[in-house]
């Protein structure tokens, strides 16, 4: 058993556990921030983002979707993807990637 407070974490992105079979990482945006785009994708693994607070959106293989904490995400392997903070405080995920990808 691992416990990880996420709260602690200040950076953009960070991994904050793994094991063989899956990893889990924080993000934030900032407001207007965006990260991904076109070229973004993740060849082998699936990527669950949870929303833990903020709004913003995802396009995930050209459809933009809404999200605003408690959203959840399955972005599957090869969808291009990016997630963009749209309102005015940070768009904080936690994000699991199965297998890992980072």
């Amino acid at each position: 058993m691992e416990r990880i407070d996420t709260t602690a974490q200040t950076g953009f992105f960070d991994v904050v556990a793994g094991t063989d079979r899956s990893q889990a990482a924080t993000m934030t945006l900032e407001p207007g921030q965006s990260t991904g785009g076109p070229s973004n994708r993740h060849a082998e693994s699936d990527q669950w983002l949870f929303v833990v607070e903020g709004s913003g959106e995802a396009t995930i293989d050209g459809d933009t979707h809404d999200l605003q904490a408690g959203t959840l995400v399955l972005i599957e392997p090869g969808e291009p993807h990016e997630i963009t903070a749209t309102g005015d405080q940070p768009l904080v995920t936690i994000n699991v990637y199965a297998p890992p990808e980072y």
